[in-house]
């Protein structure tokens, strides 16, 4: 079954796609479905003996272009559509034991190539309205598969966070005149506290109102609405910065920190309203309040929508750059 069911009490469309739970889960040491296929082994997702870096079709997607007809029906209350859009795999390296972190600057300058032409690519069809690259790293965020890749959705309408996020700009813009994350991007720059990466281009700072103790935002310093939008300089110095924060948060208690990492960006359509409310800002959010502790979402963050964080922005923020030193 793969549907879209709406939320009356929220208006909110959820997501049903219960193949997804035949999905491969944590598989044996000697078998990878993201390594490499090797000669005398099992054919793997990719049918290369080496390769750089690798994009397919996820074989267990939550959205696909010909979804198949819901299994029910809706009615005047409760509406059922189909799970219409795309995901999409994308591999990071032929090597089974690295991490972003771990890659050179060239590999990640492709990743940033191959984001932006899947962002025009899968945008591009009718029945995308939003995409959205990411990130699940480490066990502890939900990672099945340990090497080294990330995903591309397409979804059929912007995301419920995107989506307030646009509408908080809309209403920024239409009081102040400005966008507002060139707003927090010059406030953070003149403040500094929080302040963890920079270069020309580029900021990567602790959220002032940060949700997860450790949570790390990039965006661009000049506006640019979505990946397309960048220029040459600006890709090569956000591989840059991707490398710095990934590096950091492993210098910051000498392990491979897990995180989450999502791109934020204007939607798919052609409504040109959206480059002036939409900023590209890449979002990570690790799960980690202390090396050996976890921020676990519980009553206030999931049945409230609340979040109470343990750590200051400013203390996280400082504790980065502290890191970021150690590891220059």
């Amino acid at each position: 079954m793969t549907e879209r069911r709406y939320d009356p009490t929220s208006g909110e469309w959820v997501t049903f796609a219960t193949h997804r739970q035949h999905r491969t889960y944590k598989p044996k040491a000697d078998f990878c479905p993201l390594c490499p296929s090797r000669p005398g082994s099992p054919a793997t997702e990719i049918p290369f003996e080496s390769f750089e870096v690798v994009t397919f079709d996820n074989r267990f997607p939550s959205f696909s272009p010909n979804p198949p007809v819901p299994d029910v029906e809706g009615n005047g209350l409760f509406g059922v559509t189909t799970a219409a859009g795309r995901c999409e795999v994308l591999v990071y390296s032929d090597d089974h034991t690295k991490t972003m972190a771990d890659l050179s600057i060239e590999r990640v300058r492709m990743l940033v190539d191959i984001w932006t032409d899947r962002w025009v690519v899968i945008g591009s069809e009718r029945e995308v309205s939003y995409v959205m690259p990411f990130e699940n790293k480490g066990e502890v965020v939900g990672t099945t598969l340990s090497h080294p890749h990330g995903q591309i959705y397409g979804y059929p309408e912007i995301p419920p966070r995107p989506l307030k996020e646009l509408r908080s700009a809309q209403r920024h813009l239409s009081i102040n005149g400005t966008c507002v994350e060139c707003d927090v991007v010059a406030s953070e720059l003149e403040d500094g506290r929080r302040v963890v990466a920079s270069n020309e281009r580029w900021l990567a700072w602790v959220p002032f109102w940060a949700r997860f103790p450790y949570e790390v935002h990039v965006a661009t310093k000049i506006h640019r609405p979505s990946l397309a939008a960048l220029d040459q300089r600006d890709r090569e110095q956000l591989a840059e910065i991707l490398l710095d924060v990934t590096r950091t948060y492993d210098a910051l208690w000498s392990f491979s920190l897990p995180y989450i990492m999502a791109f934020h960006q204007r939607p798919t359509n052609e409504d040109e309203a959206w480059d002036e409310v939409s900023h590209l800002h890449i979002e990570f959010s690790p799960p980690n309040r202390t090396r050996d502790r976890l921020k676990f979402l519980a009553g206030s963050e999931l049945a409230g929508g609340a979040f109470v964080t343990d750590v200051s922005p400013e203390v996280a923020a400082t504790s980065l750059r502290k890191a970021r030193a150690k590891k220059i």
